[in-house]
Order: C-alpha cells, then sequence, then structure tokens
C-alpha cells in the first residue's frame, strides 16, 4: 500500500484501488474551498497514476459522510468575483469525477447531505450502510441548491428531484435506493467490506475498455438520440479493434481469468 498527503484527506492506494476519505470530523467534512481543493488534487493524482484502475470515496467519520457546503464560508463578505470564482470548484470537481476515465464508488456511512449529495450523485456508483442518510437542505437555512440541482434533473424524475430540493426533507438509504440514487444498501457494520468488495470487482475489469466505456456514457449523456448512436458506434469499433477485447474473449473459452494489456 502507498499512501499519499492531500490536506483534510486520508489517501492510500492498494490493489488497484485508490481511497479517498474525507477527513475534517472538526467540521463534519463540510465541503470548504480548502477542502474541495484537496480531492480535486486527490482525484488528478487517482487520474494520473497508471496504478489505480478504480477509486472509492468515503469518510474516516462513521456518522457522517459530509455535511455538504461550507455554511461558514456561504455567510463570509467577500468580493463578488472572488465568490464566483469559489463556487466555480463545484462543477470542476463534478466534472473531474465524470471524465476520469476510472469508476468511482461513493461509500456512504452516515449523513450525506447539500453539496455532498451531489458529489455522491457524480459518483458511478453508490453503496451506503442502512444507517445513511441524504437531502439537499439548502432552502431550510435560506440558500438553494443550484449547483448540483443539474445532477438531480440528470439522476432522478424531473419531480422527484423538485420535491427534494423544494421541501429539503431529509431520507434514509432505503428511500434512497428506492428512488435510484444508491445502487446497494447493507448493514452499517458490513460497509467496509461491501465497498472493498464492490472496489475490487472494478479494479479487476479492463482499465482501457473500462476508460472508453466511460468516457463514452458522459460524452453521450445530453447528446439527442441518434447523435449518441454515431457517436456510441464509433467507440464500439476502436473498442473492437483492441487487444483486451480478443483477450477477454479468449480468457472467456478457455475459462480462465484475463490478462488484460491496455492496449
Amino acid at each position: 500500500m502507498s499512501t499519499t498527503t492531500f490536506p483534510g484527506l486520508a489517501y492510500a492506494v492498494a490493489d488497484g484501488v485508490a481511497t479517498i476519505d474525507l477527513d475534517t470530523p472538526r467540521t463534519r467534512n463540510a465541503l470548504s474551498d480548502e477542502l474541495i481543493g484537496s480531492l480535486i488534487a486527490a482525484f488528478t493524482s487517482a487520474q494520473d497514476d497508471g496504478r489505480v484502475r478504480c477509486v472509492v470515496l468515503g469518510s474516516t467519520d462513521p456518522t457522517t459522510f459530509s455535511s455538504g457546503g461550507d455554511l461558514g464560508g456561504f455567510a463570509r463578505d467577500i468580493p463578488l468575483t472572488t465568490r464566483h470564482r469559489s463556487i466555480l470548484l463545484f462543477p470542476e470537481l463534478f466534472t473531474l469525477v465524470g471524465r476520469l476515465g476510472k469508476p468511482v464508488v461513493a461509500k456512504i456511512g452516515g449523513h450525506c447531505l447539500a453539496g455532498a449529495f451531489g458529489l455522491t450523485l457524480a459518483c458511478d456508483l453508490v453503496i451506503a450502510s442502512d444507517r445513511a442518510t441524504f437531502g439537499t437542505p439548502e432552502i431550510n437555512v435560506g440558500v438553494f441548491p443550484f449547483m448540483i440541482g443539474a445532477l438531480l434533473y440528470r439522476n432522478l424524475p424531473r419531480k422527484t428531484a423538485t420535491e427534494l430540493m423544494l421541501l429539503g426533507e431529509r431520507f434514509d438509504a432505503v428511500e434512497a435506493r428506492r428512488i435510484g440514487v444508491v445502487n446497494r444498501v447493507v448493514p452499517h457494520e458490513e460497509l467496509d467490506t461491501a465497498a472493498a468488495d464492490l472496489g475490487a470487482a472494478l479494479a479487476a475489469k479492463s482499465p482501457l475498455l473500462m476508460q472508453l466505456g466511460k468516457d463514452a456514457l458522459w460524452r453521450q449523456a445530453d447528446m439527442p438520440l441518434e447523435d449518441a448512436w454515431d457517436y456510441l458506434r464509433s467507440q464500439l469499433a476502436l473498442a473492437l479493434s483492441t487487444e483486451d477485447i480478443r483477450e477477454g474473449v479468449a480468457a472467456f473459452k478457455e475459462k480462465r481469468e484475463p490478462v488484460w494489456q491496455g492496449r
């Protein structure tokens, strides 16, 4: 296992999986400019590290993933231009996760609110403990979930997303699973093991095909249907030209584990 230091985070790489844990319990992992900057740096490191095939994003605090945006920062009296640059950090982080080229699993063991809920929606898969809670409570403190609204509308039916944002009510992991923002719910004491197993399963896939597939899903998301088909056809043709697809088919026929070449 190797470790790298990013302020406010615990970061480690082992067996093809990069683990990024929010680690500022004093602020309930509030997404300050500084912590978002660390997340951007950590995800960029994972993206550039050839050993990393999957990222698991979690928290060192068993009761809180993150309370969301830094309310103290929101209330600061700072110039509008400074505030505008600061707000850009959220879409920069969300876009980086989407374009990472490697699958990202959010591991949620506790409260996951506001901007942190948006961060989980930016991830590819979400696994939660039965103690996790979610919500967009910004409206209750005189704000509105503007930046994560785009992700909510891309992950949920419009009426469901609107209800969450307008009422600001919290909901549990079972409800999160029902509305489709969580893939799996497990007993709290099994969360770490379940997330590790999921990360290992993803890391075992062809990193080349995983990157091609994830990039394609990101690019086609808002295309008109026929344009999406044209684009995806080109990506399938590219995938069919790789050595990894030949290795995958050969391994299947020979009843063995594939040895990915990454080309």
